[in-house]
């Protein structure tokens, strides 16, 4: 496995343009299965988890080309098989093959997703959405496997504000016979982007944005281009780098308004920044001071996958702050590496900790510990003294496109080993 090295100390400066989302690219990839015709996704980041989905949706018979950061998809011709569990098992995104195969094909069969150790996620959304919906649920033990003569429309009520979940709800119901409505439904930025790309397909569905969605089942989906929302996380990434090194630093492609609490917490610390409708510009802060508390929750509350970057930028704060993951219980495991580094974190719980900051952090060999996590540690290594080696960057390549060659772009000294 590759390493990144980083040479910590250096100035970012110049701009940058953010990748296309890959939280919202997988979920309308599998979206593309419910069409029987070409598809082309552009803005789409060349990461492993983008090929990864790509060989699941090739598996049932899907043809695709994938160039320059766009992909063909042409799902005219499907078969039922059993999904390869190898690549299931890689990313927890495979589940989101549960709602167009089961509406193209009337029957999947998969195993458990993996991914990132960020602690058990259940599947019960999942089968109880389907369910509603008219599937049987043949086994949720040992696997999935789920039926169904045919799908038709109902008031569903998620058990929980799932993301993955909502994207099933939503891609099983858009050709489903008769109106869904589904409450509680998750509202992330990529899950609008999946309902924008269903609606110009001729889905028909409303309240995107909000918790409740409403569908009207269509006969049939039509093919076309879509280009992929920009990425708030890598934003927030990028952003959050240009603070911690005291940086000025501009960041394109981006809906700022996806942001709003990450901006609030970033003005909240001192940071200097201005938004444009596109963009940000970050300005030089010299001095971070620290927050009541850092609470993650699902959106538009501050997102759990910035919490790990940001967390190491309150390193860099004077006071004392609190963080507290709320989602996901393995979600702190980077803090030891942090705190090998020289940060002063007091552990509360598995949920909680406390950051004292400032704290001189300092170049030794560390690790990263899931997708986000590793973006905390080159963060953490563009800030210590000296050269920091960062092992695991498999982790890292799955959610950011070529993220070492944009950083030296704008001045970073990192290389990969």
């Amino acid at each position: 496995m590759p390493n990144f090295i980083v040479q910590g100390g250096q100035k970012l400066s110049g701009e940058i343009n953010v990748s296309g989302s890959k939280n919202a690219a997988l979920p309308i990839m599998c979206a593309a299965l419910l069409i029987k015709d070409k598809v082309t996704l552009e803005n789409v980041p060349n990461i492993e988890d983008i090929h990864s989905m790509a060989k699941i949706l090739i598996s049932f018979g899907a043809e695709i080309v994938f160039k320059k950061n766009t992909l063909e998809i042409d799902a005219t011709n499907l078969k039922k098989k059993a999904t390869p569990d190898d690549l299931v098992k890689k990313m927890r995104a495979s589940i989101l093959i549960l709602g167009p195969i089961i509406q193209r094909l009337g029957e999947v069969k998969m195993a458990f997703p993996g991914g990132c150790v960020l602690g058990k996620r259940s599947v019960y959304a999942h089968t109880h959405a389907l369910q509603e919906l008219g599937c049987e649920i043949i086994d949720d033990q040992r696997g999935l496997h789920i039926k169904v003569k045919k799908l038709h429309g109902k008031k569903i009520v998620l058990p929980e504000l799932s993301v993955t979940a909502t994207e099933n709800a939503i891609m099983a119901a858009v050709l489903a016979e008769g109106e869904t409505e589904i409450r509680l439904a998750a509202c992330e930025p990529h899950v609008q982007d999946l309902c924008h790309f269903l609606r110009k397909m001729g889905a028909t569905i409303s309240g995107i944005g909000s918790n409740n969605l409403k569908i009207t089942g269509v006969k049939s989906l039509k093919g076309g281009k879509y280009s992929i929302t920009g990425d708030y996380l890598e934003a927030g990434t990028f952003a959050i780098a240009a603070v911690a090194t005291k940086s000025a630093l501009t960041i394109k492609g981006i809906n700022p308004d996806h942001l709003d609490s990450f901006w609030q917490k970033l003005e909240e610390i001192g940071a200097k920044f201005h938004l444009t409708d596109s963009s940000v510009e970050i300005l030089p802060t010299t001095e971070l001071h620290a927050t009541k508390m850092l609470r993650t929750a699902v959106y538009p509350s501050f997102a759990t996958d910035l919490q790990a970057p940001f967390t190491v930028l309150l390193t860099q704060a004077r006071g004392v702050s609190k963080i507290f993951e709320t989602l996901f219980e393995g979600r702190l495991n980077y803090l030891f590496e942090l705190e090998k580094m020289g940060a002063h974190i007091e552990f509360l719980n598995p949920h909680q900790a406390l950051i004292i900051g400032p704290s001189k952090l300092k170049s030794l060999p560390i690790s990263s510990c899931d997708i986000r996590a590793g973006a905390a540690m080159v963060i953490a290594a563009l800030v210590a003294d000296g050269t920091t080696e960062i092992s695991n960057i498999n982790y890292i390549d799955r959610g950011y496109e070529k993220l070492d060659e944009k950083l030296r772009s704008i001045g970073a000294k990192i290389e990969r080993v």
